[in-house]
């Protein structure tokens, strides 16, 4: 008899026991978030800043997933304020205020470097910003290139992400001279890229890439190579985005899975487009004197 009631008493035990092991740990409301900030420095270090909105009462923060230290509570004068961590550094307490409170800490385990690539898989369901290294001009979110350029960062909503981003990526410069003038071609890779070519007749830029499954972004001076374009490796056709045009260059990205020969092709080729670029703006010519006499006229 005492056997079945101890049985049923761990039966039971594990029943009462299992939910709550599951369960999301919680001590208050969530509180009102400001604003959340996640600063990378150069030595891919990660820093994490909430503000949080005044309240009357305890307010619980949940925090980036990672593993925590060095977590510091303070008000709007940098003044330190109690606070109660949860679980195992999963949320912080937030005690009531009547001005905003600051919760900062440090951020590690988060990045992984492969293939000299840093990714995050990063979730946190709030609105949040990046600020990125200065030496990360190009970075990726869920495969899709960013270019910073002077910007410092980006604002993800409501975050699920991959991030990808790359200190001082490889740059190799081509240089194409055809007749009087050159262009330049750069390439930016981890992979080895070899035997570039340019051919004019047929409207491509070829080359070789040494690994696959690494970002490749091909900077293309409009003039030598004129869009929309179609880029094979292998002789198959790979998907590629066309994200930045500038008016004299446009950037295109790959991750070609494999190894293998790229081929860009375009529409026309220098000489071509230095052609018929005069044409376009003497037919345009064509059209908008008459409207331009007349409103001399007026």
């Amino acid at each position: 008899m005492k056997t079945k009631i101890s049985c049923f008493l761990v039966i039971l035990l594990i029943i009462l026991i299992v939910p709550v092991a599951n369960a999301q740990i919680s001590l208050g409301e969530q509180a009102m978030q400001k604003s959340v900030e996640v600063i990378i420095n150069a030595t891919n270090d990660v820093h994490v800043r909430h503000v949080i909105a005044p309240a009357s009462i305890q307010k619980q923060v949940e925090l980036v997933n990672g593993t925590v230290s060095n977590i510091r509570v303070t008000n709007e004068h940098d003044k330190e304020q109690p606070f109660l961590v949860i679980g195992d550094n999963k949320g912080i307490l937030i005690m009531p205020s009547d001005e905003n409170s600051i919760l900062e800490y440090d951020l590690e385990d988060a990045l992984i470097q492969k293939d000299n690539v840093w990714t995050w898989s990063f979730r946190y369901l709030k609105t949040t910003s990046f600020i990125l290294p200065e030496e990360a001009e190009l970075i990726f979110v869920t495969d899709r290139p960013v270019y910073l350029d002077e910007k410092k960062g980006i604002t993800c909503h409501g975050c699920q992400m991959v991030l990808e981003y790359s200190i001082n990526e490889p740059k190799i410069l081509e240089n194409i001279k055809w007749e009087d003038k050159e262009f330049i071609v750069e390439i930016r890779s981890h992979s080895n890229i070899e035997k570039f070519n340019f051919d004019q007749p047929t409207k491509s830029i070829t080359f070789d890439i040494s690994d696959g499954n690494r970002f490749v972004t091909a900077i293309i001076p409009l003039e030598l190579l004129w869009e929309p374009y179609s880029v094979f490796l292998n002789d198959e056709k790979i998907y590629f985005h066309d994200y930045i045009n500038n008016g004299t260059h446009v950037w295109l990205n790959m991750k070609p899975e494999i190894s293998g020969e790229i081929v860009i092709i375009g529409t026309t080729a220098i000489p071509e487009f230095s052609i018929i670029a005069p044409l376009a703006i003497g037919f345009l010519m064509i059209f908008l004197v008459p409207f331009i006499q007349k409103f001399n006229l007026r």
